[in-house]
């Protein structure tokens, strides 16, 4: 496999990691919202370790972006058709927006909240920029929950896109995994 069919160390590192991420955040936030409030973790351990997560998938988010940006990336392989190579861009662009704009909502969530304990980030604690507003608060935990779930399904989407060229198209002229391992 020739270097201009793959996409780089760093983008292939920063996309895998991303995943994970992502794919822990969703889990995450999915178990700690379904717990009764009354559920000691839920407030103790897994909203700090949530957002601590957030504010990383964020900073690697914005990483990878820059890291794209200056990437020569991989030709698409010859046997996509061109509204595959279509959809397989507009699913990507939007995967690598919401890794941005999932987390800042999150942040806005709990920065806004009135009763917020505050955005940890390991061993510091970031600033509360916007004011507390239980009205903007319940609008960024829309935002953020339903962008969340928008993420999710785009990553299924790809991941079935991925398994699809994979294992049913004829060949591996379509075969887009190559590129990302």
């Amino acid at each position: 496999m020739n270097r201009r069919d793959r996409y780089t160390l760093p983008m292939r590192l920063l996309h895998w990691t991303r995943a994970a991420l992502i794919l822990g955040l969703i889990a995450l936030g999915w178990t700690m919202t379904s717990l009764p409030d009354s559920t000691a973790a839920k407030f103790e351990w897994m909203y700090p370790v949530h957002k601590e997560f957030g504010v990383l998938a964020f900073l690697i988010g914005a990483i990878a972006l820059i890291v794209r940006r200056g990437s020569a990336l991989p030709h698409h392989p010859a046997g996509l058709a061109a509204w595959e190579i279509i959809l397989s861009n507009m699913v990507q662009y939007a995967m690598l927006a919401l890794a941005i704009v999932v987390p800042l909502m999150g942040y806005a969530m709990s920065s806004s909240f009135t009763q917020s304990d505050g955005v940890p980030f390991f061993v510091t604690d970031l600033p509360e920029l916007l004011p507390g507003n239980d009205h903007a608060f319940a609008l960024f935990a829309v935002a953020h929950k339903t962008l969340a779930y928008t993420l999710l399904a785009l990553v299924v989407l790809h991941v079935m896109g991925v398994l699809k060229h994979r294992f049913l198209d004829r060949g591996r002229a379509a075969d887009v995994l190559r590129r990302m391992l």
